[in-house]
Order: structure tokens, then C-alpha cells, then sequence
């Protein structure tokens, strides 16, 4: 990991942000820090209307982004498919005039066993979780190479190959990896040309839809941080020097503390209850 990192610049004025799985969640998080300074956010995701157990859709979110100071474009965009993740390259760069950061944050989740995961639902994770990262990256660098300071963030775990990571949801955690390693490939074969590659995941669950539908509801709920915390630590990534700060597989948690950030209790979903009894996220 690379700890001698500059702060490039104060904030994300004017730099423009492509996110994947945007319309909600942590992704939109990150796009509403990065409208606060005055970002252009393109926002990359498939909710055109709104999901029964989903709230939030491309459009809602811009609206979101406008109101924040930064300046939003709803892209209707399913990352499976090269020629619309050409077309909303396209569309980001004619709108706002280049890309300076990739946050690949759309993924797809189902932590079934390996005798009971249908096929497709594999596809769907692998599709989603590692191509579509792979893919959304692979255009992207082009325009990445003429940024200044140029970004891709990837919320996906750090590289922890211990089998119990693996037993439970084989296909999902080979999905999830997959991101990671495109981190581990790409900050050395950009390093040259100077665009950071790195992951970012949380230390606890963080109440998503994923959380409430998948992983446990209220009771993990309560337990959990908002995605606040992931916002505030993607912005403090993002605004470092990408020549010096790559290649790293970041902790929420551990990033906030590293910019002076000691008391987290502002991110608990539920004030009642302790540090202590925030539920730990997968693979950390």
C-alpha cells in the first residue's frame, strides 16, 4: 500500500465523475459529496422508474445532485453491455468535457451456496460485479490518460484469500474479487500514466437496500452506518495526488482516521447503539 500520498486539491470542483449503480445507495452518497463541491456527476445506472423494494431512479437522483451545487446527467445504462457503456462515455464526455474520475460502484449480490446459485444468477454477478467493472474502466481510460489527477474507485473487498470468505458464497465473494483485482492489474499497468487505482470498503454494514433485502433487515439495519461514511471516504481518496496514492485496498474507518477523524458516531444509523455493536461487514 502506498502511504506517502499528496492532497491534490481541496475538493472536487469542476472535475467530472462517472458512477456506476448511482440512483442510490452509496452510490448516489458519493455523488452528492462530490456535488457539495460543485462536481458534474453522470449517473450511470438502469432505475428508470421506480423499484417496489429500490427507492430512488436516475432522475431522482439528479435532481438530488442539482440541489446539491453539482451538476447531474441521467444516463439509462446497464453496464452488461459494451455499446451502452460507449454511448454514456460518450454522452459524459460531450456534456461535460472529459472524465476525471470512475466510480465503480454498480454490483449485484446473492450469497446463495454453490448447489443451490442458478447458473444465471452467477452470470448476473459476474456480469455486473467484474465485467461491468472491467468494461466501465477499459473505455473510461482513454479520457482518464488527459485528466489531471485522474481517479477509478472500486468499492469492492481487499484481497483476503481465507476460506471462510469463500465457504458460505463462493460465487459471489470470486464476483466481488474480481473488482479487486482489477485494482491489483490496472495501478501497475497505468502507474505510468499516472491514474490511481483503488478500492474502498466498509468496516461495518451499511443500511442499503442490499441490507434490508438481503442481508438480515431492521436488525442489521440498526447496527449499521449510514453511507455517509463511505461518501466522506471516497471524497478524501479521491481528492489525493493519483501519481502517489494507488494500488490500495481502503477501509472506510481507516481513512477517515488517517485525514484526523476519530469520533465516527455521527454515521450510526441508530445513536442507541454502541461502536462496539455495529455489525462487521464480509471479508474484513
Amino acid at each position: 500500500m502506498t502511504t506517502d500520498y499528496g492532497i491534490y486539491m481541496a475538493n472536487l470542483n469542476g472535475k467530472t465523475l462517472f458512477i456506476t449503480g448511482a440512483s442510490r445507495g452509496i452510490g448516489l452518497a458519493i455523488a452528492n459529496r462530490a456535488a457539495l463541491d460543485g462536481a458534474n456527476v453522470s449517473i450511470v445506472a438502469k432505475t428508470v422508474v421506480p423499484h417496489p423494494k429500490l427507492p430512488g431512479t436516475i432522475y431522482s437522483a439528479a435532481e438530488e445532485i442539482n440541489a446539491n451545487g453539482g451538476r447531474a446527467l441521467s444516463l439509462p445504462v446497464d453496464i452488461r453491455f459494451e455499446d451502452q457503456v460507449e454511448m454514456a462515455i460518450r454522452d459524459t464526455v460531450s456534456c461535460f468535457g472529459g472524465i476525471d474520475i470512475v466510480v465503480n460502484n454498480a454490483s449485484a449480490i446473492n450469497l446463495m451456496s454453490t448447489e443451490m446459485l442458478t447458473m444465471k444468477n452467477y452470470d448476473l454477478m459476474h456480469s455486473i460485479n467484474t465485467r461491468g467493472t472491467f468494461l466501465c474502466s477499459k473505455l473510461a481510460i482513454p479520457h482518464l490518460k488527459r485528466a489531471k489527477n485522474p481517479h477509478v474507485l472500486n468499492l469492492s473487498p481487499p484481497l483476503n484469500m481465507e476460506a471462510r470468505w469463500f465457504q458460505s458464497h463462493v460465487a459471489y465473494t470470486m464476483a466481488k474479487f474480481g473488482m479487486s483485482m482489477c485494482v491489483l492489474g490496472m495501478s501497475e499497468e497505468f502507474a505510468n500514466q499516472k491514474i490511481a487505482f483503488n478500492a474502498l470498503w466498509p468496516k461495518t454494514t451499511i443500511a442499503t437496500a442490499a441490507v434490508a433485502n438481503v442481508l438480515g433487515g431492521e436488525p442489521v439495519l440498526r447496527r449499521s452506518r449510514s453511507a455517509k461514511i463511505m461518501a466522506d471516504a471516497a471524497h478524501a481518496i479521491l481528492i489525493r495526488e493519483s501519481k502517489s496514492f494507488s494500488g490500495n485496498f481502503c477501509i472506510d474507518e481507516d481513512i477517515l482516521r488517517e485525514e484526523g477523524r476519530q469520533d465516527l458516531s455521527e454515521y450510526r444509523l441508530d445513536s442507541a447503539i454502541t461502536e462496539e455493536e455495529l455489525f462487521p461487514d464480509f471479508f474484513v
